[in-house]
């Protein structure tokens, strides 16, 4: 899809706020109302914007450890594991992967004792893990821009 640096402003100024009317943000991208309610309806029509959410605070739920499990499942067992983790609570993300494992995993959790019993529980699905604990975060650049840039 070809952009423009409206486009960009518009999804700069979504991604900071997607709450955001549409009169505030042709006020910011300065643009008609309308002009803006048509870019956005395209974007979304094209796939580029798929939705618009919030962020969870998870520290503030209790939820201070994160971790990431490598898990080796042999093949019979994918249909299972594809079950057990679609309903767990503590998974923030799932990949089907290649390479050293074939899934990863990331869990936020309470306690280590919770880790404990995710690990179990899949290696009852015929599994082995290896589990990361994630100490901090590496700040990355986020912003929209970085997906125009030619590397």
């Amino acid at each position: 899809m070809k952009m423009d640096n409206t486009d960009i402003k518009i999804l700069r100024e979504l991604q900071k706020d997607s709450r955001l009317s549409i009169r505030e943000l042709s006020k910011r991208v300065n643009l008609s109302p309308p002009s803006v309610a048509e870019r956005i309806r395209k974007l979304e029509d094209r796939g580029v914007i798929e939705g618009y959410t919030i962020k969870i605070n998870e520290k503030a739920l209790g939820l201070n450890i994160e971790c990431i499990i490598q898990i080796d499942l042999k093949n019979s067992g994918f249909e299972n594991f594809k079950k057990f983790i679609y309903n767990h609570p503590r998974v923030k993300f799932c990949y089907r992967i290649a390479g050293h494992s074939c899934i990863l995993v990331k869990l936020s959790v309470e306690s280590i004792l919770e880790i404990e019993k995710f690990v179990d529980s899949v290696a009852a699905l015929n599994a082995t893990t290896t589990t990361n604990i994630i100490f901090s975060k590496v700040p990355t650049d986020e912003s929209v821009e970085k997906f125009f840039v030619n590397i």
